[in-house]
């Protein structure tokens, strides 16, 4: 299994050193946090393959669940594992629900992690190489999979932007700067909406449930990596 990027989500110290150590020895690169607020920030500026959440990230008052509602919500890209204390049925059952991708029941072995990790990417891998974006800059084509889409020219400045650097987020204003470089009075944050609104149009089989072209609240848009 290649190397990954992992956010680790968990306010046990034993817990995020006994993963860190598992998990780095495996070359993957890791970042932990124990709290929500740092974790949503991360997700945007780092764009993890996966998560390791601890559904009682904060204590009893829903910040760990409020979390895993806010990663399905959000994208499809990044992975879920619940790592939790949690024994019940119900309670597994819940987060399953909720969009996690498997469950581990601490205290855990770390070869069953692995293992567990490994399933989750080889059934996600080949919906990945289903979304993979290729650009020819030189014919100016694009390649969604194994089919070829056809773009306006501001379609394609903006997806070739977007694909510049997958994961980043970019701002209204970075766009209309890039789309628009000449200065022009009708250019607006309508212009770039009205462009993601196309672009997932032709990319997206769901344009109204985005997977490829991402919305990030707040701060802008980014390509799912």
């Amino acid at each position: 299994m290649k190397p990954i990027r992992i956010l680790i989500c968990d306010r046990d110290q034993d817990t995020v050193r006994h993963l860190s150590n598992t998990l780095r020895s495996e070359g993957h690169e890791i970042l932990a946090v124990d709290r929500a607020r740092r974790a949503k920030a991360l997700l945007a500026d780092w764009s993890p393959d996966l998560v390791l959440l601890d559904v009682l990230l904060g204590g009893s008052d829903g910040e760990g669940w409020n979390l895993l509602s806010d990663i399905s919500r959000s994208t499809d890209d990044i992975a879920v594992i619940v790592v939790t204390k949690l024994h019940r049925v119900d309670d597994r059952i819940r987060a399953l629900t909720m969009g996690a991708d498997d469950c581990v029941l601490k205290p855990f072995h770390p070869e069953e992690l692995k293992a567990r990790i490994a399933a989750v990417f080889r059934r996600i891998q080949p919906k990945a190489a289903e979304r993979r974006i290729l650009i020819d800059d030189i014919r100016k084509e694009v390649r969604l999979g194994d089919r070829t889409v056809t773009l306006s020219p501001k379609e394609y400045q903006l997806l070739r932007l977007l694909h510049s650097t997958p994961g980043r987020v970019f701002s209204s204003g970075e766009i209309l700067k890039a789309l628009w470089r000449r200065p022009r009075s009708y250019a607006t944050r309508q212009d770039v909406q009205k462009y993601v609104y196309l672009l997932r149009k032709k990319l997206e089989e769901d344009p109204k449930n985005p997977v490829l072209v991402l919305t990030v609240r707040g701060f802008g848009y980014r390509l799912a990596m």
